[in-house]
């Protein structure tokens, strides 16, 4: 069974650091899609993040480029999500999520799987 779990979310200062990681359970990272989404209070899930087979990250936020990285470990089947600058704004609950197919799309990505979620909050 394929499963997803995050952990990494915390209480962090505005221009803190934090990374998630997801660990993948029941396959294998390659040839699937992986990434993160977030959703902050009251506002809908929104894409963040990619990586793929071709281990470039693709963005779908504009918010996050220089500050957010994406990095996996196929060895040890995780994936990182490295947050720097953090701002107040990007206080959400962050989702770990994987579709097969290997190859990021440029922009809607609409993944099977989705993980349970780690909260990350920003706030002095």
């Amino acid at each position: 069974q394929l499963q997803l779990l995050e952990s990494g979310g915390a209480l962090v200062q505005p221009g803190g650091s934090l990374r998630l990681s997801c660990t993948a359970s029941g396959f294998t990272l390659d040839h699937y899609s992986i990434g993160w989404f977030r959703q902050a209070p009251g506002k809908e899930r929104e894409g963040v993040l990619c990586i793929g087979d071709k281990n470039v990250g693709t963005y779908y936020q504009h918010s996050v480029k220089g500050r957010f990285t994406i990095s996996k470990d196929n060895a040890k089947n995780m994936v990182y999500l490295q947050m720097n600058s953090l701002k107040p704004e990007d206080t959400a609950v962050y989702y770990c999520v994987a579709e097969p197919g290997g190859e990021c799309p440029e922009s809607t990505f609409s993944p099977w799987y989705w993980g349970q979620g780690t909260q990350v909050t920003v706030s002095s």
